[in-house]
């Protein structure tokens, strides 16, 4: 974790707020880049910061000794890395590292609280992504259960460039964590995907070649907390569009 002094804010959950409630968050928010693989939540840990993202992949998982690493959640510039924190939880089972790295700002969680306990449209606010992020775990244990690798695979390179607002660069060992599944199953998927024109794979970068048919690939399964946010939070944004 590198800090940085300041650069644009990006994070849609704090342009959600009306400007004089950013003004009350803003001198308590550190500003600092993320690296890949640094950790923001360990599991069984005390929680001490909520990072607001404002670029990068923030992924949450639940780690096994036994089975291996499942992935529950994603986080990117639209929301925060820090749900249970933010629920008054002190420690989580999950664990959440970056999987991208990017730019974030973060804040403590005393004084989270404090200012959630003092300024009730930044409580709302929170509490109406936590629900957002509640909604995208269990679509991901929704999706686990009942579709197929191809069509989990299409949901997950949405949402990863949803948050990222760019072309994902994710391994194959990375998502096959997400995916719950060996890495050559993941292989298999992803050439299935390119064969239909859908995706291409370079490098370990994967570019969405048509959106609406890789949405239509997932066969439903995507696009349920996607719609919760706009319909709790706001509209989606593309860090295109905000610069």
């Amino acid at each position: 974790m590198e800090q940085q002094t300041s650069y644009p804010e990006r994070n849609l959950l704090l342009q959600a707020l009306p400007p004089h409630e950013r003004e009350k968050i803003a001198p308590h928010l550190e500003f600092l880049t993320l690296e890949r693989n640094d950790v923001c939540i360990e599991s069984g840990r005390p929680i001490t910061f909520v990072y607001f993202l404002d670029g990068g992949l923030g992924s949450t998982v639940m780690p096994d000794n036994d089975q291996g690493v499942a992935e529950l959640g994603a986080q990117g510039y639209e929301g925060l890395v820090g749900v249970p924190a933010i629920l008054g939880a002190t420690d989580t089972p999950h664990r959440t590292f970056m999987q991208v790295g990017g730019p974030a700002r973060r804040i403590p969680v005393d004084e989270l609280r404090t200012l959630m306990d003092e300024r009730p449209a930044l409580r709302h606010l929170l509490l109406r992504y936590a629900q957002v992020f509640l909604i995208q775990i269990s679509q991901t244990a929704y999706a686990n259960a009942r579709f197929k690798v191809d069509e989990r695979l299409a949901r997950w390179i949405l949402m990863s460039a949803d948050r990222l607002g760019s072309p994902a660069s994710l391994t194959h060992d990375f998502l096959s964590v997400m995916l719950g599944v060996r890495r050559p199953s993941v292989t298999d998927a992803i050439h299935v995907l390119e064969g239909e024109g859908l995706i291409r794979a370079n490098r370990g970068v994967i570019e969405i070649r048509d959106r609406q048919r890789l949405e239509m690939r997932t066969a439903g399964c995507y696009g349920v907390p996607e719609r919760e946010y706009e319909r709790l939070i706001g509209p989606w944004r593309s860090l295109a569009i905000l610069g």
